[in-house]
């Protein structure tokens, strides 16, 4: 193959994998929000991943940064191939482990969490998980259309294409309370996302590029025209923000609250369960293996170990099954 042609085909595949990448990340969203669809997250997850790492193969051969698999022998590489012959390229975690990928750490922090999502719900089906991880599929992405338009151009950004999904009913307090507690959770699914989320720092779980959250309130247009804006973005810390005239507010997701030992003991002392003291707290977290990191119930913090709400509700769970040994 001379020169010309094979720079002109290492073009053209550069060009496929990016039009792959793009109606992959199209599809995935057209599809979640597509309201007659109920497996959503799922599929989602699914061609959301395809299209990230689509777009990294087409910015590492762009690089001229090999991304095969091969093992080094004699100075020649030696191509990994699968069983029916085809090169072996890297799956989108190797792509984020690379030490020149471009990607910023929290946009690979989302990366991983969708990858580590996927490995769970792709053994064992799960129900409502689409209202608990909207804000980490949409910050996946707004930070897709952003990469791609910094790696190739505006021209390729999928911001064009896509807009708001409506939705044709508010949420009562009821529907809240129930989001919020996650009860419907399958229970793998949730302690993979308390494991996941207690590795990160404050800074990193808070990142808009980690999880993209938005708080939508009820509000009383002050002038006409403003009806007419379904929603409206404001500054957190604006004075706006702070005198919204707001008749309730429907969702907002903040840092998990989080506890030592001696505050549980103090709560379930208060709760009744006098008797319950560090020891049996101790005992009790032993022999569950609860600071397990997969288990989801904690987090260390500058050296010191915390509980989750989760490990809260599972040593008052223990304690009211014992009530006798307690009160």
């Amino acid at each position: 193959m001379t020169g010309n042609r094979r720079i002109r085909r290492i073009g053209s595949i550069k060009t496929e994998l990016i039009k792959k990448s793009r109606e992959s990340a199209l599809a995935a969203v057209q599809i979640f929000n597509n309201p007659n669809i109920m497996f959503k997250s799922e599929t989602y997850i699914v061609l959301i991943i395809i299209a990230w790492t689509y777009l990294l193969h087409a910015y590492y051969r762009n690089n001229k940064i090999d991304y095969r698999y091969f093992e080094e022998k004699n100075g020649r590489k030696k191509y990994d191939k699968t069983k029916r012959g085809a090169t072996k390229y890297w799956e989108l975690e190797r792509c984020l482990n690379e030490d020149k990928c471009p990607v910023d750490k929290d946009t690979a922090n989302n990366l991983r969490f969708l990858i580590g999502l996927r490995h769970e719900i792709e053994h064992q089906m799960t129900t409502q998980i689409d209202d608990y991880l909207s804000a980490r599929f949409q910050a996946c992405c707004l930070n897709y259309n952003q990469y791609i338009k910094q790696f190739f151009g505006d021209l390729y950004g999928v911001d064009r294409h896509l807009s708001f999904s409506l939705q044709f009913s508010s949420i009562s307090d009821e529907q809240l309370s129930l989001l919020s507690d996650r009860n419907d959770l399958p229970a793998h699914i949730q302690r993979y996302i308390d494991g996941f989320d207690g590795q990160l720092t404050e800074q990193e779980y808070n990142s808009p590029k980690y999880a993209y959250r938005v708080l939508f309130v009820a509000k009383t247009a002050n002038t006409k025209g403003q009806a007419d804006r379904v929603i409206e973005f404001v500054r957190a810390d604006s004075p706006l923000a702070e005198s919204v005239n707001a008749q309730y507010i429907i969702t907002k997701e903040t840092e998990k609250p989080k506890y030592l030992a001696k505050q549980i003991k103090k709560l379930m002392n208060d709760e009744g369960f006098k008797k319950f003291n560090l020891h049996h707290h101790t005992q009790l977290w032993k022999n569950e293996d609860a600071k397990n990191p997969g288990k989801g119930y904690g987090v260390v913090v500058a050296n010191t170990w915390y509980w989750y709400e989760r490990w809260v509700n599972f040593v008052r769970t223990h304690c009211n099954q014992n009530k006798d040994h307690y009160q």
